[in-house]
């Protein structure tokens, strides 16, 4: 049965419209995304069908588009419309990270990130350029691939954190693997990015690992 068939109070963007979006489940946010299914099967069903290919949100979020489009019913317009999704939600946040005190709102920048890097299916290694006042000057992929202390350049930290004029500087990478406690490779690459930028005066005020849906804080477990 389509959705327009529902009773009223059952549909999605109803429900969404009268009480908001936060009491709708996933795959009824993604039929509110779709706007329709297919032959057979409501834009709910659909939405469902998402979900169990990817096994999560973060695993739609990081399909390629080959894989995105291999489900009936989706092709390349809505994944262009999906990742335009993304890519707003990231830029919200980074405003609202822009404007304020980014030690204010810790939740934004664990959100951020996951927006970030917690979808991606290669190790990345992010680092977030600070002003004195910790609001943020902009964001910055610096490595990706299999990370370990030998992929990871102090130098490189070093030199883009003097290109953006920065006085502090929040560093991130995600576990694709899923788990986000830390490695002791991990904790001796914050030691050693300190150290170096200590040189310039540069302070690296937390290191976050991204493993969706967790995010692990150096900060918050007395690491940094």
């Amino acid at each position: 049965m389509a959705i327009n068939e529902w009773p009223e109070e059952q549909r999605p963007r109803e429900r969404l419209i009268k009480h908001g979006a936060s009491v709708l489940s996933d795959a009824e946010l993604l039929a509110v995304f779709l706007r329709t299914g297919v032959a057979g099967k409501s834009a709910v069903d659909l939405g469902r069908d998402m979900i169990s290919q990817f096994g999560s949100l973060s695993g739609l979020f990081s399909a390629t588009i080959r894989e995105f489009s291999a489900i009936h019913g989706l092709g390349s317009a809505k994944y262009a419309q999906l990742q335009a999704v993304l890519e707003l939600a990231k830029r919200a946040i980074s405003e609202e990270l822009q404007e304020s005190t980014s030690l204010s709102s810790p939740q934004s920048v664990k959100k951020y990130l996951q927006l970030l890097i917690g979808s991606k299916a290669h190790e990345s290694f992010a680092v977030l350029f600070l002003d004195v006042k910790n609001r943020l000057i902009t964001t910055e992929e610096l490595f990706r691939g299999t990370l370990n202390h030998a992929s990871v350049y102090p130098r490189e930290v070093v030199k883009s954190a003097l290109q953006h004029n920065a006085a502090a500087i929040i560093i991130a990478h995600n576990h694709p693997s899923g788990s986000c406690e830390p490695s002791s490779a991990d904790l001796q690459l914050t030691t050693t990015l300190k150290q170096a930028l200590a040189l310039v005066d540069v302070r690296v005020l937390d290191h976050f690992i991204v493993a969706n849906p967790k995010v692990y804080s150096f900060a918050e477990n007395g690491q940094i």
